[in-house]
């Protein structure tokens, strides 16, 4: 690999993400058939046969594959070409300009991932170009509608209903991982090997109307108002997954020094209760450590009444639950009913009604394999400082449709960011930007993990 230019590689995985980026495929209404239409285009050029599938009228995905000798099962390369809107009055550049100043390309999309996409072309293109000898076949494949879920379904999971053979793979590398964040001063790379699940619900409670003049017990605010609060107050309760258990393990061992075994200490939940008390509650990772062990429920809206004068008899409170692997939404609504549904009421309304509104399985991936290994080898090569930790997304990804396929998902898009800086600070947010040189380092990463775990 010493005879690759990797300024040039750079240079051009830049050019590619700009012209993707100058494609305005914010969803919804997404318009990603532009993008796969372009990728196409790139992929033609270089003597691959692409294969462009429009889901809906304007809703593209673009599949293309590199054949091996079929010794051992394919490796997908997976991203998503649609992006969440922008308000360009907040923009210090023009947020789908692709402009380049400061060392940093701008626009939406440029981490969240039309960044990673541009990487992936590139590390296909190379495979190309250079004739590696696969002993895979290496699956590329830019899709659209992840940014609302899915739900709509004219991306991945649209493909695993109409055209699952183009996707199955032995494992499937995505978004969200292989970037460096400091954690207490220490760069640390985290690799998604879980994502939590979605419970999604509306909480109502019931109650008696009547004048607002003459207030009662039985007001349906009240109930749900008390319930709510006691949720924020006392939370769900606390439990170790695998992959938990690996970051912290890792992420300890990596940081080192109190800190190191403060982290350690979060294991059980007697110690977790503490420090999430204490010296972590206002910690910058306090969010991040707290969901990563916990199933959450955020109340996210209330809606209730029609006119000032009069006490309604329904309140309703919409919920964003998400689950850790090993649960359930029946094991979920468990712990949440525990919680809500506790305490006093003269009329017994703290009786809720539970909807659940959309829910989708957690997911984890093994840390313990052959690839998580080379990925974890190859980014320590090219930063010896580098600790390698798997890590649980409390969100979720793409990732949730292949599982049923029976693809295990690693969040792998290696990107190198100045301190301050990393995806999920930068994703969704105005002045969207990426790094060019931690673009390029990234390339290089990810080229290398892939020839040599498919050659």
């Amino acid at each position: 690999m010493s005879d690759l230019n990797w300024p040039s590689i750079t240079d051009e995985t830049i050019r590619h993400l700009q012209a993707l980026l100058r494609l305005d495929t914010t969803n919804p209404p997404g318009h990603e058939l532009l993008a796969a239409e372009c990728l196409a285009g790139v992929l033609a050029a270089e003597g691959i046969e692409p294969l462009v599938l429009e889901s809906a009228p304007g809703r593209g995905n673009v599949i293309a594959r590199l054949k091996g000798t079929g010794e051992k099962p394919p490796l997908l390369l997976y991203g998503h070409t649609d992006v969440v809107p922008a308000e360009p009055e907040h923009w210090s550049h023009p947020p789908f300009a692709g402009e380049i100043a400061d060392g940093y390309v701008w626009g939406r999309g440029a981490v969240d991932m039309k960044g990673m996409v541009a990487q992936q072309l590139l590390v296909f293109l190379l495979l190309k170009r250079q004739g590696v000898s696969l002993k895979r076949d290496v699956i590329f494949a830019a899709t659209a509608d992840e940014e609302i879920g899915g739900v709509d379904g004219y991306g991945i999971s649209w493909l695993v209903r109409r055209h699952p053979d183009l996707l199955r793979a032995e494992f499937g590398l995505t978004e969200v991982g292989g970037y460096n964040r400091e954690i207490n001063g220490r760069p640390v790379y985290v690799i998604q090997v879980a994502e939590k699940g979605i419970c999604w619900l509306k909480v109502r409670a019931e109650g008696r109307s009547g004048h607002a003049s003459m207030p009662h017990h039985d007001n349906a605010v009240v109930h749900l108002a008390r319930a709510v609060d006691r949720l924020a107050t006392r939370g769900l309760p606390h439990h170790l997954c695998s992959a938990a258990a690996g970051f912290l393990d890792a992420a300890s061992e990596a940081v080192g020094g109190d800190f190191g075994a403060a982290l350690q200490s979060l294991k059980s939940p007697e110690g977790a209760a503490q420090l999430f008390a204490g010296e972590l509650k206002h910690h910058e990772l306090y969010p991040f450590l707290f969901a990563m062990l916990h199933n959450t429920a955020a109340p996210t809206g209330m809606r209730a009444g029609l006119q000032t004068n009069v006490i309604p008899s329904v309140a309703e409170a919409t919920i964003d639950g998400r689950t850790l692997p090993g649960f359930d939404t029946e094991a979920f609504l468990r712990e949440l009913r525990a919680v809500m549904a506790e305490g006093p009421a003269a009329s017994g309304s703290d009786e809720f009604e539970y909807e659940v509104t959309l829910d989708a399985p957690p997911l984890e991936t093994r840390h313990d394999t052959p690839l998580f290994a080379l990925i974890a080898t190859t980014l320590r090569r090219h930063d010896p400082r580098a600790s390698v930790v798997p890590y649980m997304m409390s969100g979720a990804t793409d990732a949730k449709y292949l599982a049923p396929l029976g693809v295990p998902t690693y969040g792998f898009a290696p990107i190198q960011f100045p301190p301050g800086l990393n995806v999920m600070s930068l994703a969704h947010a105005h002045d969207e930007r990426a790094p060019v040189a931690g673009l390029g380092w990234g390339v290089r990463v990810l080229y290398e993990v892939v020839k040599e775990y498919c050659s």
